[in-house]
């Protein structure tokens, strides 16, 4: 099993910043993993954000975030960050951290389906 633990949201002004981050835990923790974040805003269904393939796998972006969103990973193992830059009031969702513990193919990452852990979501509000 894994465990995710996302925290960072919060509520910021148009055109702010914040900084997301998800811890992995478990006893089947691998070193070839995927990471993504999706969001659901209301009324809405869930989209992709971003995702990041582990060893040197690269890292992939919606259209709607490219250029002001990164994904990263630090050294501590199983902690990646989203890095949020120039929010919009459309960037207003629920946002979540997801896992699944082998590389999955470019044409998958951005499939919230092929992963298999979810946090538990951390809310992120633009106001304008």
């Amino acid at each position: 099993q894994v465990q995710l633990v996302e925290s960072g949201g919060g509520l910021v002004q148009t055109g702010g910043s914040l900084r997301l981050s998800c811890a992995a835990s478990g006893s089947t923790l691998s070193n070839t993993y995927t990471k993504a974040w999706f969001r659901q805003a209301p009324g809405k269904e869930r989209e992709f954000v971003a995702a990041i393939r582990s060893s040197g796998g690269g890292s992939y972006y919606a259209d709607s975030v490219k250029g002001r969103f990164t994904i990263s990973r630090d050294n501590a193992r199983g902690t990646d960050h989203l890095q949020m830059n120039s929010l919009k009031p459309e960037d207003t969702a629920v946002y979540y951290c997801s896992f699944r513990n082998s590389r999955l193919i470019v044409s998958a990452v951005r499939v919230g389906d092929h992963y298999d852990y979810w946090g538990q979501g951390t809310q992120v509000t633009v106001s304008s």
